[in-house]
């Protein structure tokens, strides 16, 4: 069997349930070493269950592949750096890291504590810098010490971060940070070998299933298309040397559907060599708008 994987040394965080379990159990079937990291909270960011991420290490162990358990909260600088280091001392190289980490407190703005915003960006925005960072450090000294390197970051981002959603501002603004930072760290990690690109996925998790409602559940005898599992081949396929000419790319990915999604750029234009008034901005509001797709905001107003 031809496993696109087989050698590489993997850190999947948020893996003990939903999207991270299944990316870990299809690395490790692909022949990647995974460490899975979960600190097993609830999906409001409280609490701590390590059960769940021993399922995945164990089933991973059961289908034949090798797997060790990390708790650490990855948000914490300490906590990635020991997720970081984990990997190197028990395999010796770090290859791929999935960021996954995230937590939920959908709230409208006027309704948002202050702790909803902090542990939300936290969570998800520092979560995601804070493994980078440490596996960048890794790759980087790997590269200076003349080693041939092809290290992986996918992240997860959301189309609440590329396009808005009421009553996520906190959710949507990291996801949105996420979605910058990958261009961003794939531009500072390309010379050293590194290639960082991430995903926008739909699916059915705990972080989703008011969101979807009914029409997220599975329906005997059709294809799930909301299952967490159809997220997964994208991102082995990003962490595999197949995807060594991709990077600083954003996808979104729904059951059997991958887009490549482009990020901001002109979509109208008003230009001439003097200084517009705000009266003539507005009396040529429909010139500036008039190549705006309906699809993105402003919603519905040209």
């Amino acid at each position: 069997m031809n496993m696109i994987l087989e050698g590489k040394v993997a850190l999947v965080t948020g893996a003990g349930r939903g999207i991270g379990r299944e990316e870990a159990l299809l690395l490790a079937s692909e022949g990647a070493k995974v460490i899975v990291n979960d600190v097993g909270a609830n999906r409001e960011g409280t609490g701590a269950d390590v059960h769940p991420a021993q399922q995945t290490v164990e089933d991973i162990k059961a289908a034949g592949g090798e797997a060790d358990l990390n708790p650490d909260d990855v948000s914490s600088w300490t906590g990635a750096e020991n997720l970081v280091k984990q990997a190197v001392d028990t395999w010796g190289q770090l290859d791929i890291l999935v960021n996954n980490a995230g937590i939920l407190r959908d709230k409208m703005s006027f309704n948002m504590d202050e702790s909803d915003w902090d542990d939300v960006i936290r969570v998800h925005l520092k979560g995601h810098f804070a493994p980078s960072h440490f596996a960048a450090i890794h790759w980087r000294n790997r590269s200076k010490g003349g080693e041939s390197v092809s290290g992986r970051i996918i992240n997860t981002a959301s189309e609440a971060g590329l396009f808005g959603n009421a009553g996520q501002a906190n959710y949507g603004a990291a996801k949105a940070g996420i979605a910058a930072m990958t261009i961003i760290l794939g531009r500072e990690l390309e010379r050293y070998g590194v290639t960082v690109n991430a995903i926008s996925p739909r699916a059915r998790t705990r972080m989703t299933e008011d969101l979807f409602g009914e029409m997220a559940k599975a329906q005997e005898g059709k294809f799930d298309a909301f299952g967490p599992e159809n997220v997964a081949p994208l991102v082995a396929f990003l962490a595999s040397d197949e995807a060594s000419d991709v990077s600083g790319q954003n996808f979104v990915v729904f059951g059997g559907s991958v887009w490549v999604v482009e990020g901001w750029k002109p979509a109208g234009e008003l230009k001439r060599d003097s200084r517009w008034t705000p009266k003539e901005l507005a009396d040529n509001k429909s010139t500036l708008f008039k190549n705006h797709s309906s699809g993105v905001p402003p919603f519905g107003f040209f």
